[in-house]
């Protein structure tokens, strides 16, 4: 076994690799660039080196920069992690001539895989099913927009050397090609800088089903079951479960043997992923329908710890011993599946906004309690594992970077069936608080608990269906929300005053009651609000036109024991700034109190300009200075965290004028172009 690993990623995955390093007493190395000098992976590891800028192409990307600390260190291996170098065949096969092993496959198996047009050939010759589309090397668009028509609309364009979503598009009609032609090799050249793509036809109402594969150097492969990661926001998932809904047995065997029959073909080693659309079939499963290949992702996928969770195996444990050239652990026939097992990806982003990446500091973040799980107590895992594990690679007070992807961490919970795995994800995303960032941490706990995934009704265009359900939900409702601040303002006060009752300021007077009026703001509307103070120290509440009663009791770290009315509940209170955040089980809410001596200059809404959402690269403008546009025209395409972002009119209106040039960069908040409003 290895001594020492260099660990060639950061964030979450890298830390999850060092807790599994540490567990076997493998020393690591991390690597950094400028702006993770005091990330928590770097922490995570015995030592770490810089290697760059903050830019990945800086830092991250950079093969030379690795491979020298790798030596410098005298790590025997490199792990990879997801994302970055992980499915480089040129960085696999750098290591291999440096002499540090690549944890990962042969650089000719990711070779195979990585362009999606290749492993779609290499997919048929081995009697693996296949989407019909057009795969070829010719990519003249008239070419490409012919196949397209060929294969019939809705067609799918995707990056041929791409994943997680970028470099894809859904085409409904030849009208829309040639645009989403242009996005598509743009997003693509930017990220894997190869523009290649294919054209495939969309399967309606798909399942995304991939089946978790290893190999060894000893020509064993096996599968570890399937996950369901259907739940998917402009092509990236959101929600992951293992085992899949609706899955029979004859159905997981036929599509494991597939699986396995892939990663033979290309003479796989170590952890991969074969992925699989499925038509949508009989009944709400939909496991009657055909599967087809997708692609295969030569690495450690986001989503393991769900199959983790399901056997009971640490599957980076798995990883180092076959890369140090040990046989499989097991064999097949001793892989079982316990329980059920869901991971939601806690994202910075603002899901009523288009899913709009979101930056800056974590100001709060706190998690419900928790247990990580047991690994590999015996030769069939360990069982039952904790309720609820977390993959995170951040903390409170540590910031959300624009140069890398938005993800705050994973909540991964198991249940001993999937009824107990929702009720436990719900609750674990109601107590996760956050405050900084826009978060989907609230419309995480909104898709678990939609009708179609509460159904296991599941497909990748849930999120659509559920629209009405998802997306605008009410905050906390206002009553909680200014009781929540109250209590947490009275709790201030108690902490603060002194200990005779002529310097209290909770409202006591020798000749009865007192009132306190304020103003807050809540869900960008303002509230008056009063708490009045009887004889007897009895409170009432009155606010939104109900008058309550009201009782806070403190209960330590931010939490209170409220009495609202009739009602009882638990909420808890942060300060942050000027504002008070409130969580309670229906959800959150940012206040902050109004001075009436300074509202009077509050800033008005900007208007007349569109602004940069997030600091990132001015790709086109979709229209000149001088054109009439209706409302919801696109006019600008930006990039930004390695995604494509496009900004709408606002209005009916008119473009008076350009502020930038494609290719230059913008600072948040910066207005990219000028626009006048006619309605």
């Amino acid at each position: 076994m290895f001594k020492k690993i260099l660990i060639a990623n950061r964030g979450e995955i890298a830390c999850r690799v060092a807790a599994t390093a540490r567990r076997m007493g493998i020393a690591t190395v991390a690597v950094y660039s400028d702006a993770d000098a005091d990330a928590r992976h770097v922490r995570a590891c015995d030592e770490a080196v810089r290697i760059g800028g903050p830019a990945p192409g800086d830092s991250y990307l950079r093969h030379e920069r690795i491979l020298e600390a790798a030596l410098a260190t005298g790590a025997e291996a490199v792990h990879p992690g997801y994302g970055f170098l992980s499915e480089n065949d040129a960085f696999a096969q750098a290591c291999a001539q440096a002499g540090v092993v690549f944890i990962g496959p042969p650089p000719g198996a990711i070779r195979a895989m990585g362009l999606k047009a290749e492993s779609k050939r290499l997919m048929e010759a081995a009697g693996v099913p296949l989407v019909p589309g057009y795969h070829g090397a010719d990519q003249d668009p008239d070419l490409l927009r012919r196949e397209a028509t060929r294969i019939g609309y809705p067609v799918l364009i995707k990056a041929s050397a791409g994943g997680g979503g970028k470099g894809m598009r859904v085409v409904q009609a030849e009208t829309e090609f040639d645009a989403a032609l242009a996005s598509c090799r743009r997003e693509a050249l930017g990220s894997f800088g190869n523009d290649a793509v294919l054209v495939e036809r969309y399967v309606r109402k798909p399942r995304h089903i991939e089946i978790q594969v290893f190999g060894d150097a000893q020509g064993g492969c096996i599968h570890l079951f399937e996950r369901d990661c259907s739940v998917q926001r402009r092509h990236q998932k959101v929600l992951e479960e293992a085992p899949a809904p609706g899955m029979t047995p004859e159905r997981r065997a036929e599509m494991g043997a597939a699986a396995v029959a892939a990663a033979r073909a290309v003479g796989y080693v170590g952890a991969g992923t074969v992925e699989f659309i499925v038509e949508g079939g009989e009944g709400p499963d939909g496991s009657g329908g055909r599967f087809y290949f997708m692609e295969m992702n030569t690495r450690l996928q986001v989503e393991h710890p769900v199959t983790e969770a399901i056997t009971g195996l640490d599957l980076v444990e798995w990883q180092l011993r076959v890369a140090a050239g040990e046989p499989l652990p097991l064999a097949q026939e001793q892989v079982r599946i316990h329980g059920h097992a869901i991971e939601a990806r806690l994202c910075a982003e603002n899901p009523d906004a288009n899913f709009l990446p979101s930056i800056g500091p974590l100001q709060v973040l706190r998690w419900p309690a928790h247990v990580a799980f047991r690994r590999n107590a015996d030769a069939e895992g360990s069982h039952p594992p904790a309720p609820l594990r977390i993959d995170a690679g951040v903390g409170e007070g540590d910031a959300i970077s624009p140069h890398y992807d938005p993800m705050i961490a994973k909540l991964i919970v198991w249940g001993e069936d999937r009824a107990q795995a929702l009720a436990r994800l719900d609750r674990a995303l109601a107590q996760t608080h956050l405050v900084g960032p826009h978060s989907n941490a609230a419309f995480l706990r909104r898709v678990v608990g939609s009708p179609s995934f509460a159904g296991a009704d599941l497909d990748t265009g849930l999120i659509e269906r559920e629209r009405a359900w998802l997306f605008d939900a009410p905050p906390l409702p206002l009553a909680v929300a200014a009781a929540g601040f109250l209590a947490h303002a009275l709790a201030l006060e108690r902490a603060t005053e002194a200990v005779d009752p002529w310097s209290r300021r909770d409202g006591w007077r020798l000749q009865g009651g007192a009132t306190r009026r304020l103003e807050i703001e809540h869900a960008g509307d303002r509230h008056r609000v009063a708490l009045a103070t009887a004889r007897d120290g009895t409170l009432q509440l009155t606010v939104g036109g109900e008058t309550l009663a009201f009782s806070a009791r403190p209960l330590g770290e931010g939490r209170h024991d409220l009495t609202l009315g009739t009602r009882r509940l638990t909420v808890t209170a942060y300060a942050v700034g000027e504002r008070v955040a409130v969580f309670g089980d229906a959800g959150s809410a940012l206040l902050r109190e109004i001075d009436p001596l300074t509202q009077a200059g509050d800033a008005a809404a900007e208007g007349g300009r569109l602004t940069a959402p997030m600091p990132g690269k001015v790709v086109a403008f979709l229209a000149q200075p001088g054109e009439t546009v209706r409302r919801g025209q696109p006019l600008a395409v930006m990039e930004a965290m390695k995604m494509e972002h496009t900004l709408s009119a606002p209005s009916d209106g008119v473009v008076t004028g350009l502020r930038y040039a494609p290719g230059e960069q913008v600072a948040e908040g910066e207005a990219l172009l000028d626009f006048e409003a006619t309605a």
